[in-house]
């Protein structure tokens, strides 16, 4: 399969980076093509500008300037996200990402009643992310990522596709053997993909 795998942490030594490599091996040692994009690393721009706004609904000039974001996005028959969950969402510029680059004429079209899906390539997606929280304060708010995920953008995917989540909860009180075990249960669950 073609990955594209987006990665949301500002930090090279953070354990979201040692979740990121390691799927990312699992994945290439799998057989599959992983197309990396460190949002950070890359210095992407989550804003969407006025002018932006203005074209939003204006396909293809609302492209302008995340041509490359959206051919990764076009390339991709599966999606995996790696990223601290932040304040019970997704950091400011992976939710830039998803502002600017799943743009109609990429992510989706304006239908007669509803938004009619396409990107029908992408068949799975898949969700690393830490929480500060336990389960239960999780279950309690709603679970807001998963909604975001396994609802709304799962939606604009082929329609069997699937979304997965590979979660480690109570992060600030974990030892550090506690997080490489969670490293290595990445890499073993990519490795099944």
């Amino acid at each position: 399969m073609q990955v594209l795998m987006i990665h949301a942490h500002p930090r090279a030594d953070s354990l979201s980076a040692a979740l990121r490599d390691a799927a990312k091996a699992a994945l290439e040692g799998a057989g599959h093509r992983v197309e990396l994009r460190d949002l950070y690393a890359e210095r992407f721009d989550p804003v969407l500008s006025s002018e932006e706004r203005d074209r939003y609904h204006d396909v293809p000039a609302n492209l302008e300037g995340i041509e490359d974001h959206v051919a990764s996005l076009r390339r991709a028959e599966a999606l995996v996200l790696v990223y601290p969950t932040w304040w019970y969402g997704l950091p400011a510029i992976l939710k830039g990402w998803l502002d600017r680059v799943w743009a109609p004429g990429v992510a989706f079209t304006l239908g007669a009643g509803a938004i009619e899906p396409a990107l029908t390539n992408i068949r799975r997606i898949a969700v690393v992310t830490t929480y500060g929280s336990p389960t239960w304060l999780l279950w309690y708010i709603g679970r807001p990522d998963r909604k975001l995920f396994g609802r709304a953008l799962r939606r604009l995917c082929a329609k069997d596709c699937t979304v997965e989540f590979v979660t480690l909860t109570r992060m600030d009180h974990r030892t550090r053997a506690e997080c490489e075990g969670f490293v290595a249960r990445v890499r073993a669950h990519f490795a099944r993909w």
